[in-house]
């Protein structure tokens, strides 16, 4: 009887599971084997601030809400510690802050993959990902750079209406 419980216990997680990788647009899987404490808390509020969900989650649980999911590209990287980290709105948060994680501390902290809008990625993949700003650093250099132009132009239109009005004055 106990271990019927046990087993409808781990379905009502793995659904949850299933449910959370469901809703988010974009999570990154990590090896985090070796983390301090401290960098760990570091790491988890660096996360926070960017509106990620970090959690650490069983390889089997993983791989049962994956195959919920129709998922099998990440099998051979469910071994070891693994953590997920997902985003319901920033396709690219989870892979910027856990690659920049992971390149200061390599000895430790390792990419395994990642998932973005119905695409897998390895772990080379997920660290190219880290490298794309955010979507507002991205719309802040389109502005930046349509402003130019039109400074610019107004500029030059500004120069003409002196030297019209400088031409009538005189």
């Amino acid at each position: 009887m106990a271990s019927e419980k046990i087993l409808e216990s781990k379905k009502a997680k793995v659904a949850a599971l299933t449910e959370m990788l469901q809703d988010s647009v974009s999570f990154v899987l990590v090896d985090y084997k070796g983390i301090s404490v401290e960098d760990d808390t570091k790491l988890r509020k660096e996360l926070r601030e960017a509106g990620v969900h970090y959690v650490v989650e069983k390889n089997s649980m993983l791989r049962f809400a994956f195959k919920d999911m129709g998922i099998d590209a990440f099998d051979e990287v469910l071994h070891g510690t693994t953590a997920v980290a997902l985003s319901k709105d920033d396709q690219t948060a989870p892979a910027r802050v856990l690659g920049k994680f992971a390149a200061d501390h390599e000895d430790f902290f390792n990419l395994k993959a990642g998932y973005v809008e119905g695409v897998a990625y390895d772990a080379s993949g997920v660290e190219k990902l880290s490298k794309i700003p955010s979507k507002e650093v991205l719309l802040a250099q389109l502005v930046g750079s349509l402003q130019g132009p039109i400074q610019k132009l107004a500029a030059t239109l500004q120069a003409v209406v002196d030297s019209k009005s400088e031409d009538t004055a005189a």
